[in-house]
């Protein structure tokens, strides 16, 4: 097991001048870091790769769609434009050293059309994971499909779903992020969703349900760290929360108020958590 963190709780973006960061995430007992791409034009690959190796730390990289991509875009145009940054994404993720690129990569966070998702739209999601399918296996990198919930997507919200929709695509580097946050408000059993993704599972997010300190609020760890022992999950934990008071990001995470004493405190007491229990369900 692996133990991550996402920089989101620190900074809206990542580059060179954030790279002192990563000597306190080493210090306080953690793998890697998860760091944003959302332009790859702009990220500073060679720089952020030299950063983390020499802090002995690993990198999985997490993104959303912006700028006017959208794989399931009525316009065809939009759709092979956003083809091609997905593919100069997983470029850059090779570039960094990261294996993972994870995150709700299929529509724009927020878009709600006021409908269910339609079958075109489904087709072209398959369609467009078959497509980068070559680019994916050169560069031995995955893409972790995330099911939000309803209040930001109305494309993927559950375990269920994004099974299926990775069962269609049928390849061995698209897959599953699967994150507490969200399947605490869609799914009925958060463990049994753990189950239910388990042979498509890439990715873990171990959020609170307010996004704060895990094991403060009232997920039921016990039953989670049971389920990923049980389906012998042995991949990343990856922490993600978001800072305060950071401007946009903030607010589009719907960051209200101060979730902890300090954005600091959600990772360092975290991860204390993380290992403790996890190391204890796997004992049993």
């Amino acid at each position: 097991m692996k133990y991550g963190v996402n920089t989101f709780i620190w900074t809206g973006s990542f580059d060179r001048t954030h790279i002192p960061l990563l000597a306190e995430i080493k210090a306080h007992g953690f793998d890697g870091a998860e760091l944003p791409l959302f332009d790859p034009a702009q990220f500073q690959a060679a720089d952020l790769r030299r950063g983390l190796e020499q802090n002995g730390l690993e990198c999985t990289l997490c993104s959303v769609l912006t700028g006017g991509t959208n794989i399931i875009s009525e316009d065809a145009a939009v759709r092979a434009r956003t083809r091609t940054h997905m593919a100069d994404i997983v470029k850059a993720a090779a570039e960094v050293g990261a294996k993972i690129v994870a995150g709700p990569l299929y529509s724009p966070v927020g878009y709600l059309p006021g409908r269910r998702r339609t079958a075109d739209e489904w087709k072209w999601a398959v369609d467009c994971y078959q497509s980068l399918g070559p680019v994916l296996a050169e560069h031995n990198v995955t893409i972790a499909l995330e099911p939000l919930n309803r209040f930001e997507t109305y494309f993927l919200n559950t375990a269920a779903d994004a099974v299926k929709l990775c069962d269609e695509i049928n390849h061995p580097n698209v897959g599953i992020l699967f994150d507490t946050f969200h399947a605490n408000i869609e799914e009925k059993d958060i463990a049994q969703g753990y189950r239910t993704v388990a042979r498509h599972l890439k990715h873990v997010h171990t959020c609170e349900n307010d996004r704060g300190i895990p094991g403060s609020g009232h997920v039921e760890w016990g039953s989670v760290f049971a389920a990923l022992r049980d389906i012998k999950y042995d991949g990343w934990l990856t922490i993600e929360s978001f800072g305060f008071a950071i401007g946009e990001l903030s607010a589009a995470a719907a960051i209200w108020r101060d979730l902890a004493s300090s954005p600091d405190v959600i990772a360092w007491e975290g991860v204390k958590f993380l290992k403790k229990n996890m190391a204890t369900a796997a004992v049993r």
